[in-house]
Order: structure tokens, then C-alpha cells, then sequence
């Protein structure tokens, strides 16, 4: 894939000056007179060579709070895992999330139904105050599990810096999870309390939510507490809810808290358990650490997105997403959260592009699904909307296409950084992602992450400095994760990325680095097409095919055909459209001239829809199992789990 080598958007020097990254540079050269960073690039190379003065000075130029500090960065930086930073340090995730205080607003909480709820810093405060002393009265201590099937409303947040203010470990799915997925994933960390809203607004509905938590009460043992928020009846009957309580009634005698006690804990301490988004077996259960966490999103927010106490952040999320996560670290840089649960496409997207004007946001976080959507449904926001607050949009949950990008400076804002960012659950940040100081090209993201060693290999473990090939990443990082849940021997760990190359981060993505030393990711490794034993990336042959006016969207596998694999193309079509053998050909010419031959596909079929997971991923392993009639184990991850039978024993693909 070529890259265009006219940007589509240049930072002003204005901008540039004034951004963080900037000034950071500027702190670096006031303490490192001999380090010459006169550029990103350089500035890259300097953070992943020069390992401990750089995560130094990201510790203290982003002024982490901690009641101890540690001498020592990092021990056994070439061990991966094994590497341990900070190992003196001892500190609090929820302090250093809450140190704003004042009468300024903290979070603005919106719902698709309308209904809107703002609580400033000093609330904030008060309201994890009281909720952090209920926890404690009730035993909750450092190491317990704390959980919310939660939508992604204040409460949420409330309980999460409640539970990690304790040194509880926090653990999330949203409540659109069916009950079985919620066992998979719950049922193995066993929660002490669990937070669960009587129900939620999704599509214009309404979705009571107690039938759920009335079977997750009776099968996880383990719990004590059921916590109920109200958020669609003041008073919702729980009394067949075993340990359950109201939220109010919970907080009972410690509503007038003014104080938490932040517990002092190591800089490794247990923060997160997160979930793999694979379809297949029961899910991973991924620890992070409090320390990583903090520093990789304090570093990515206020050196990659720009975020500072003047930003208001949104980002189109669910609990159950780790882009939940990484949002709510944006009290962290002073900065006021704007959350929102419901559809993204309510009103035909409208409801959250009339947020961006009301709420004044001015970094929006969505995905490439929304972005290409509202492309095609012919949505122009740059005529309908103002859009003066916003100077940032984020992307990200697929690769954001070509025409995406040209769509967002055409129809969107002309003057705004559109960053495509990269990296998962699994570092509960990114390898890759935006940057407020260089230009934007079609189709690529801007850089490779500050302290991460990225580069592409090829299977003999080979850095490519162009060409597609594996993202790895060959040093340590402080948001690894500490290891997974019940996996005393790391067994699971190796194998999930150090299995391939040996002390090496294989994190299962295929890309390139680009001229401009951005970089393009064209989809998950283990689910690149291999045709004649050559690889290739899906997201090649989205481009093509999706940019079709006759085309909504499409999922692409490998089918295991006489020895070989073949390219099948699954298509949805607009209502009134059919696959006739002229459009298969128009779309194999359109692959053909603007991708290569071995991306055309050996079948095009119609399909009514496409899986996708909660988050809003296609799940082409997921598809690629039931076409070779294997079981996919894990279908609880998935939005519309019913959409797989449009792919079992089809005909076309016996011949």
C-alpha cells in the first residue's frame, strides 16, 4: 500500500509550540544538555535507547504521586517477561486520578435516551470518598476482586476509583454481555462485590439488566455484596437478588465521607484484570499493574493526544472495552471526561456529533467502523455542525481506511489531527498511535509510540525497514502485563506472546513502517490470508471492496481448500441490491487493479450480516471457524452472536 506523499493536515508552529510534547522536549534538554532530539524520529530512537532516562523524566514531567519514590527505574531490562520498573516506588492509581479538586467539572455523563448527569472534581471526590469507606466497612481489602457489569456512566467510575483506592482490583463487562460470557470472565477472577445497573438505553430501547445479575448473584460464589445502581427505576425491585442492595442504601452512614485513604502499594501492584477479545476458548484473564498503567496513559495522553486540564476527552466506549480504561486516565492530566452509553449510531450518529458542539469536546475518540458509516450514509458534519471546540479525533478498533481519512479532512474539519491508534488489551495501550506535532498522511498512523521498541519482522525474526510483517515489540514496557489470572507458572503468558520469538513481544498484528516512518496495520496476524503460501492483510482488500457504493460491508477469511487456502469474500449489500455476476466481477477488477491478484477473492458471497464483537470488531476467526465446521467456544464476545449461522454449511463454498 502506497502512501501519499502530500499530508493531508500540518500541524501550526503555533500548535507545535504549544503542545506537550514540546514542552517535554524542552524539559529533556534542560536536564540531558547532550541529548539531541531535534526531532520526533530522533526523540523515538533517544526513549527506546536511553530506556531509564526516559521513563524517568515521563515520571517526572507527567508528576506522578507517590509516597515513595525509587531509585531504581528498571532491573533485568533484557529479560522479557521479567523486566520490573520502579521496584521501590510505592503509590496510588485513584490519587493520582483525583488530585484535581475545585468546582470545575470532573464528568459530563450522557445516555442515548437524553438524560444527562454532571458532577464536578470536588464531587467526584466526595462521592468515591463515601463509596471507598462502604467498601472498606464491608472488608474489602488490597488483592480483592471488585466488579461492574455496568454501562458506562459516573458510577462506574466511582466504583472503579473506590475499589483501586483500596487496592482492590477492578474488573469490567458491559451489560449488553449475555450471561454466559459474563460467567467466563468473572467466574474466574471471583469477585468479592459486584456493581450492576438495573438495566440500559441501547437502539431506542430500553434492557432491564436484573435477570442477569439475579443468575450472576446465585452461580459466583465467591461474591458477598451485590451492589444495585438505579439508573433506569429510582426503586427496582431486588429482592430475588441474593446479597443484593440498593446503591444508596449501601453507601448508608458514609455518605458524608470527606476523606479516602489511598492505600500505598507497589508500583506493581494488581489494578486491572482485562479479557482477551478472541472468540475461541474461554477468555485470558490479563492482569495489569497500577504503575504501568498510570505512566503508559499519562505518557500517551499528554505526549501523543495533547490532553490538558483545558481538554474535555470523549471516547466511544463500553466497560467491557479497554478504551474504557484508558478514557477514564484522563482525570489523571486534569482533563473532563465526557462518557456516553448507548448506540453510536443513534439518530444516524447524529446524537454524538451534536455532543461534540453541546459539550464542547474537543478530543473525540471513535472507531473506524463510525467514521467509514457515517461516509456512507452521506453525513457531512462540517455543514450540519460547528465544531469549534474539537481539535482532535481519534480512531481506532480496525485500521481506518484510505478514503476514511480523506473523508474526515473533506467532510469533517479541514483543521484537526486525525490520529489512527493501535495496540489492545493486552498492553492496555499502544504500540502505535498519534503525534500533535507531525503531519498526517492518507492511510498511515503517525508514529511509532515513545518507549516502545515497534518494528515489523519477518518470520526468521529479521526487522523489515519496509515490507509487511509482524508487529513485535524487542524491549521491555512498564504496561506489560504482570501476568495472567491463575497462570502461577506464566505458562499461558509465554505462549500468548514470546512463543514465536524469544524474548520478544509478538503481539499479533501484520504491518509496515512507511516512508514517513508512520506506520499501516493491516490486520490481526493469525487471521492474514495465505494464499500460495504469500500473507496477506484483510484490511487491503477492505479498502477496496468497502469504498464500493454497492458495498455496506464485508469480512474476508481463508478457506482450507485442497491444499491450499482460498480467498472467500462475504458481503452485505444495500437493501435493494443484488450479487449478480457483473457486481462479483466489478468488485474481483476493482481488488484486482488496486491491490494485487492473489487479493481476489475465489468467492463472493451475500450474507444479511456480519458478527461483531461488543466493541464492534468483525471476528474473521470467528467466521473461519464455522466455515470449516469447527466450534467457536466463545460466542458470548460477540454483539449478534446469531449472525455466525449465516455461514454454516454453505453450499457455494462445497465446490
Amino acid at each position: 500500500m502506497g502512501a501519499t506523499e502530500q499530508p493531508l493536515w500540518q500541524p501550526s508552529s503555533e500548535r507545535i509550540a504549544r503542545s506537550q510534547l514540546t514542552q517535554f522536549v524542552s524539559f529533556l534538554n534542560a536536564r540531558f544538555p547532550d541529548v539531541k532530539v531535534s526531532d520526533y524520529q530522533a526523540l523515538h530512537q533517544w526513549s527506546i535507547t536511553a530506556t531509564e532516562d526516559f521513563w524517568r523524566s515521563v515520571w517526572d514531567y507527567c508528576d506522578v504521586i507517590s509516597s515513595q519514590s525509587s531509585e531504581v527505574v528498571v532491573t533485568d531490562v533484557d529479560r522479557m517477561p521479567g523486566a520490573s520498573w520502579f521496584p521501590d516506588a510505592r503509590l496510588n492509581f485513584a490519587e493520582n486520578l483525583l488530585r484535581r479538586r475545585g468546582d470545575s467539572t470532573a464528568i459530563v455523563s450522557l445516555l442515548e435516551n437524553g438524560a444527562r448527569n454532571e458532577v464536578s472534581f470536588d464531587g467526584l471526590y466526595a462521592q468515591v470518598a463515601a463509596l471507598s469507606a462502604a467498601l472498606k466497612s464491608r472488608g474489602v481489602v488490597a488483592g480483592d476482586r471488585v466488579a461492574g457489569f455496568m454501562p458506562n456512566v459516573t458510577e462506574t467510575v466511582v466504583a472503579m476509583l473506590a475499589a483501586t483506592s483500596l487496592g482492590a482490583v477492578w474488573t469490567s463487562c458491559s451489560p449488553d454481555f449475555g450471561f454466559q460470557g459474563v460467567m467466563d470472565r468473572f467466574g474466574q477472577v471471583k469477585p468479592k462485590v459486584l456493581f450492576a445497573a438495573d438495566g440500559y438505553y441501547y437502539n431506542e430501547k430500553s434492557h432491564d439488566s436484573l435477570a442477569k445479575v439475579r443468575q450472576l448473584a446465585e452461580e459466583i460464589e465467591s461474591l458477598e455484596h451485590v451492589v444495585v445502581v438505579e439508573l433506569m427505576a429510582q426503586k427496582a425491585d431486588i429482592s430475588g437478588i441474593k446479597k443484593a442492595v440498593h446503591y444508596s442504601q449501601w453507601l448508608g452512614d458514609f455518605a458524608d465521607t470527606v476523606e479516602i485513604e489511598f492505600a500505598q502499594l507497589p508500583f506493581n501492584h494488581p489494578l486491572y484484570i482485562m479479557y482477551s477479545s478472541g472468540t475461541t476458548g474461554v477468555p485470558k484473564c490479563i492482569v495489569h499493574g497500577a504503575g504501568g498503567t498510570l505512566l503508559q496513559h499519562l505518557k500517551e495522553h499528554q505526549l501523543h493526544c495533547d490532553v490538558t486540564s483545558d481538554d474535555r476527552l470523549f471516547y466511544f466506549t463500553t466497560c467491557g472495552w479497554m478504551m474504557w480504561n484508558w478514557l477514564v486516565s484522563g482525570l489523571a492530566s486534569g482533563a473532563t471526561l465526557v462518557l456516553y452509553d448507548g448506540s453510536p449510531f443513534a439518530s444516524d450518529g447524529q446524537l454524538l456529533l451534536d455532543a461534540i458542539d453541546a459539550e464542547a469536546i474537543t478530543i473525540f475518540g471513535t472507531s473506524a467502523k463510525f467514521i467509514s458509516s457515517l461516509e456512507k450514509t452521506g453525513v457531512k458534519p462540517r455543514e450540519t455542525h460547528h465544531l469549534s471546540s474539537l481539535n482532535t479525533i481519534l480512531s481506532t478498533g480496525s485500521p481506518l481506511s484510505h478514503e476514511s481519512f480523506e473523508y474526515v479532512y473533506r467532510d469533517v474539519k479541514p483543521d484537526v489531527l486525525l490520529a489512527s491508534i493501535a495496540g489492545g488489551t493486552d498492553i492496555i495501550s499502544c504500540f502505535v498511535g498519534g503525534c500533535p506535532t507531525r503531519p498526517v498522511y492518507t492511510g498511515q498512523i503517525q508514529c511509532r509510540a515513545l518507549g516502545m521498541a515497534v518494528e515489523f519482522w519477518d518470520p526468521q525474526g529479521q526487522a523489515l525497514p519496509e515490507g509487511k510483517g509482524e508487529l513485535v515489540c524487542y524491549k521491555p514496557f512498564p504496561s506489560m502485563p504482570i501476568g495472567f489470572y491463575n497462570d502461577s507458572d506464566g505458562r499461558k503468558y509465554h505462549a500468548a506472546y514470546f512463543a514465536q520469538y524469544d524474548n520478544v513481544w509478538c503481539h499479533g498484528d501484520y504491518g509496515e513502517l512507511t516512508a514517513q516512518d508512520g506506520a499501516i496495520i493491516h490486520g490481526r496476524s493469525d487471521a492474514v490470508l495465505n494464499p500460495g503460501g504469500v500473507r496477506i492483510g484483510t484490511a487491503e482488500i477492505y479498502r477496496q471492496v468497502e469504498k464500493l457504493e454497492e458495498v455496506i460491508e464485508s469480512i474476508v477469511i481463508g478457506q482450507e481448500w485442497q491444499d491450499d487456502v482460498r480467498v472467500v469474500l462475504f458481503v452485505v449489500l444495500r437493501d435493494d441490491g443484488r450479487l449478480t455476476d457483473d457486481l462479483k466481477d466489478f468488485i474481483r477488477s476493482t481488488i484486482r487493479a488496486n491491490a494485487t491478484p492473489r487479493h481476489v477473492p475465489a468467492k463472493i458471497i451475500r450474507v444479511p450480516e456480519i458478527p461483531r464483537t461488543l466493541s464492534g470488531k468483525i471476528v474473521e476467526l470467528a467466521v473461519r471457524e464455522v466455515v470449516h465446521g469447527r466450534p467457536v467456544n466463545n460466542s458470548d464476545a460477540l454483539a449478534n452472536p446469531e449472525a455466525l449461522a449465516n455461514f454454516k454449511d454453505l453450499c457455494e463454498l462445497a465446490v
